[in-house]
């Protein structure tokens, strides 16, 4: 089993590498980044770089924090419980595989595996049949599946068959739900370059380079608008309170007002 998941590190590695190099990621996120330092307005210091990066970890990684708006509650946990109880799920796996294969010195990890599966299946499954856009705002049916799926659905097969083999492990159809978790594992983490796996490296680099785009007033090419509340602004452009209202930063819920299930 080690040289199994060396090799899953492996496939990680080389489909995240693939995935750069077909999407083109690396030099996008160089080029841009070289475009907003020549259009920068303003400097931005090396602890305060720092200070953004602390917030990406915390914000966009740590917390979900892009689910905070109202509406979203229930994809923010969904999320959470899913990212953690995968982080948990793996590494406990990692651990028992490399440091404790047997059960009796294993300690609190074997308790850590069955968590970390059972948080990832809770939040992958509320996320299937309840929070997809296609299902939850377009009216398609759970069952529909595209290729877009192949991420979501071999993480709840490698959660789900990994608790059932725990379950029945010893009996002949716990060795059939062995052979299913392995392949969903296998699944999961080989097939990177098709799947949004490797999105989960893109996200906090694209949020940390919009952080400083904001911060040295680049704006990736856009108006550095400035606060729609300052009067000097707002006598610039009168029609703002007209549209906007007096307090633009808070124009009302808008398209989070409701669901979006007109279909």
């Amino acid at each position: 089993m080690q040289t199994y998941v060396v090799l899953m590190i492996l496939l990680v590695i080389g489909g995240t590498i693939l995935d750069v190099v077909h999407k083109r990621s690396a030099k996008y996120f160089f080029e841009n980044s070289k475009k907003a330092e020549k259009n920068a307005r303003r400097t931005v210091s090396s602890g305060q770089k720092v200070g953004l990066a602390v917030q990406t970890v915390v914000g966009e990684v740590l917390t979900s924090s892009e689910f905070s708006h109202k509406g979203e509650e229930q994809r923010r946990i969904s999320h959470l419980l899913t990212m953690y109880g995968f982080i948990v799920f793996v590494l406990a796996t990692a651990v028992l595989i490399f440091s404790h294969p047997t059960e009796a010195s294993a300690g609190i990890w074997p308790l850590l595996w069955h968590l970390g599966a059972l948080s990832l299946a809770v939040g992958g499954y509320w996320f299937w049949f309840f929070i997809r856009v296609d299902v939850s705002a377009e009216g398609n049916p759970w069952y529909r599946v595209v290729r877009a799926d192949l991420f979501i659905l071999s993480l709840l097969a490698m959660a789900t068959f990994g608790l059932l083999w725990s379950i029945f492990q010893g009996t002949t159809i716990g060795w059939l739900f062995f052979g299913l978790f392995v392949g969903g594992s296998t699944t999961l983490f080989g097939t990177v370059l098709w799947s949004k796996f490797a999105h989960m490296f893109f996200k906090p680099a694209a949020a940390y380079q919009k952080k400083i785009t904001e911060a040295d007033g680049s704006q990736e090419n856009l108006p550095d608008v400035g606060d729609l509340t300052d009067p000097a602004l707002q006598a610039r452009y009168p029609d703002i309170p007209e549209y906007m209202g007096t307090n633009p930063p808070n124009m009302g819920a808008g398209i989070t007002r409701e669901p979006p299930r007109h279909y």
